[in-house]
């Protein structure tokens, strides 16, 4: 990455969108601007989990300014993701698909523990270098993030149904502050968060850090008014308490340091907060800067600095807790990214670029390919298209881990299940370079494919393979069964054909 290359990261949280902009330089990044909008989608949920339009028009309203801060910057200096509420919201692929269009930039809704790992990365990053075991708690809207680490590595993650907006709405609806409600609270966030007792004991790590709003909003209100700066303890969480019950109402509470942005949803966030002190014996709480918005921008300089990718690690993991047959998926990848380059000959330097990000896509399709075989050899590449859509794959956004079981589930049978998805050139692509490397490599052994040619015609929408008639002599299985797929593709909007040449 150049030096002086400006990176963007769009947090779209529960209760407010945050735009970090950050220049790369020499290894660190400088911010540049940074914008916060209130939208407070996590109150914007009805009975039946679908976001309201006036929820969604918030959201839509504060991407369009987004929007046009970030005029001029290309696909690959910006990564915006989204949190809890939309990974609850059964209707977000309406809000997502006008709100890609407004903000110009993809928009991922990444899972719970990712989010975490992210979250951890943004903390850790702006922390010293030093091997300090590390617990990073961060109350969102409607999740809260709990993480063990040291150094650079996040080492446990989690995420919990449980955040300030969640909490205000249910047990402080009309914003009275009483005694009763915060025991009520408190009491109801402790059963959520219980089991993380037994997963971040005390002794596990040295230092416990909160990130982000509802652990900056508090430390800000206890600095004001005479504790300790940069730090929560339990001493201080029991007054501010106290204050709020005195004030009886959320709107008459008086005091330094409480934006109106969170008066709404402090309630709730100091509930889950003393809930979370309390069972992680947690007796001081440290203000960290970095949040989840600065550990996607950190991502973006690792992934094209250092070439290193949680993605591939988070892909090994899952094919040794399955035990797929690794050297049978490495083949398979090998040969599948063969092919696919052969369907790009001609690419700049900006599509080849793009090409090494497809050619990794299809080697992870290929490396998982059997994952569904652990639970049944009958429909295994339906099991394992239910794998990756249900897995907590870190490094992943939801809708990448999607688009691999997709590919997995595409790998055998009729295509008329993805007939949607082969409108799309790339994927029509990919799955035709993974089917076609599944067929050359059934019998388990390197096959002999460096003297196929292959053929792609973009306009026709057609792609040929040729082998020689010794090939066909020598392959007799492998040829009967691409003369099959040939079949196969033929309700499709692309065409394979597979012929000889003397």
């Amino acid at each position: 990455m150049k030096h002086g290359t400006l990176l963007a990261a769009i947090d779209l949280g529960s209760n407010s969108f945050r735009l970090e902009i950050g220049r790369y330089d020499h290894g660190q990044i400088q911010r540049v601007a940074y914008l916060k909008e209130t939208v407070r989608q996590g109150n914007g949920l009805d009975d039946d989990r679908n976001l309201t339009e006036e929820a969604m028009q918030r959201g839509w309203d504060c991407l369009a300014r987004f929007a046009e801060r970030l005029a001029g910057f290309k696909k690959s200096q910006v990564r915006a993701v989204a949190t809890q509420t939309l990974r609850e919201a059964k209707n977000r692929e309406a809000f997502l698909m006008k709100g890609c269009e407004i903000l110009g930039f993809p928009i991922e809704v990444i899972a719970g523990p990712e989010e975490a790992r992210l979250i951890y990365q943004g903390v850790a990053h702006m922390l010293p270098s030093d091997n300090e075991r590390r617990l990073v708690i961060d109350i969102g809207g409607r999740s809260t993030e709990l993480v063990l680490g040291q150094g650079l590595d996040a080492r446990e993650t989690a995420s919990f149904r449980v955040g300030s907006v969640a909490w205000s709405m249910t047990y402080f609806p009309t914003g009275e502050f009483t005694e009763q409600a915060f025991y009520r609270a408190e009491i109801a966030a402790q059963a959520v968060l219980e089991e993380a007792i037994s997963a971040y004991p005390r002794d596990q790590w040295q230092k416990a850090y909160g990130a982000s709003g509802t652990v900056g909003a508090v430390a800000d209100i206890l600095a004001l008014s005479g504790f300790p700066e940069g730090e929560i303890s339990l001493e201080g969480l029991d007054w501010l308490v106290k204050c709020l019950v005195r004030a009886g109402q959320a709107s008459k509470v008086q005091l330094e340091g409480l934006k109106d942005d969170r008066r709404a949803v402090i309630g709730g966030g100091v509930s889950v907060l003393r809930a979370l002190m309390t069972l992680l014996q947690i007796t001081k709480l440290h203000v960290a800067q970095g949040a989840l918005r600065h550990g996607v921008l950190f991502e973006m300089v690792e992934r094209e600095d250092h070439n290193t990718d949680t993605r591939d690690l988070s892909i090994q993991r899952l094919a040794v807790k399955f035990s797929v047959d690794t050297t049978q998926g490495q083949r398979v990848g090998r040969v599948a990214v063969h092919l696919l380059q052969f369907m790009y000959p001609k690419l700049s330097s900006d599509e080849a670029t793009h090409m090494e990000r497809r050619c990794r896509k299809l080697s992870w399709a290929a490396q998982l390919h059997e994952v569904g075989v652990a639970i049944s050899h009958s429909d295994y590449h339906k099991h394992g298209a239910y794998i990756l859509d249900n897995a907590d794959l870190l490094g992943f956004s939801m809708p990448e881990l999607h688009r691999l079981g997709l590919l997995v589930l595409g790998q055998r049978g009729k295509l008329k299940k993805l007939e949607a998805e082969l409108e799309e050139t790339e994927f029509a692509k990919l799955l035709m370079a993974l089917r076609l490397s599944l067929i050359l490599c059934h019998a388990r052994k390197d096959p002999e494919h460096q003297i196929l040619k292959l053929h792609c015609d973009d306009h026709k929408q057609r792609i040929t393979l040729t082998a020689s008639d010794a090939w066909v002599n020598d392959y007799p299985q492998s040829t009967h069964l691409l003369k099959q797929e040939s079949a196969s593709w033929q309700k499709t909007p692309w065409a394979f054909e597979f012929v000889t040449n003397k």
